[in-house]
């Protein structure tokens, strides 16, 4: 009786142990958050997305649209006018399960006069203060990442104007969608 305990216990002890070797949390990110861009942050929950647009809304309604399929989705905008430098912005964003997976600004300038080119120029230096040195993309975009978020700022232009984004992301709720999204192979059927 006692070898077959012994026996049992040779069996069921090296599944045990590596079960707790594998049962131990995940080391965190040695990377920091991103810091906010005007009071918002990738991965905002929905409620604080809403507080803060209203607060800044630029005689607009904060509108919202759920998506057809599920609540869980929805869409909101509103033009904002930051206070303390007076900088004008349609503000948008997309929530999945009450938080933000993108959260974009957007802007425009130049047109029929030579202001475009400085509001790229003075978005440059704001980001450049806030987020540090950006990684660039492509020719006419920046990137800076921290961890699954990341900040990226993009311009175009023709002529003297320009058309400028700053979108925050969070790719851990952008994972989210793919409980509500079909494949295209599910959707054919």
């Amino acid at each position: 009786m006692a070898t077959l305990r012994l026996a049992l216990l040779a069996l069921v002890t090296p599944g045990v142990i590596a079960a707790q070797v594998t049962a131990r949390p995940p080391a965190s990110s040695p990377l920091p958050p991103s810091p906010p861009y005007r009071g918002f942050s990738p991965g905002i929950s929905y409620r604080a997305f809403v507080e803060r647009a209203r607060a800044l809304a630029d005689s607009d309604v904060l509108r919202c649209q759920t998506s057809p399929h599920t609540a869980q989705i929805m869409e909101c905008g509103v033009v904002i006018r930051d206070p303390r430098d007076a900088a004008r912005f349609y503000l948008s964003a997309h929530f999945i399960e009450g938080n933000a997976d993108v959260v974009a600004f957007y802007d425009s300038a130049g047109f029929g006069n030579k202001r475009g080119v400085p509001l790229v120029d003075r978005t440059k230096k704001e980001l450049t203060r806030l987020f540090g040195r950006p990684h660039p993309i492509g020719k006419s975009g920046w990137e800076w990442r921290y961890g699954r978020r990341a900040v990226r700022f993009n311009w175009r232009g023709r002529g003297t104007a320009r058309w400028v984004s700053i979108t925050l992301m969070d790719k851990d709720v952008m994972d989210r969608i793919a409980r509500y999204a079909k494949t295209a192979k599910s959707r054919k059927s």
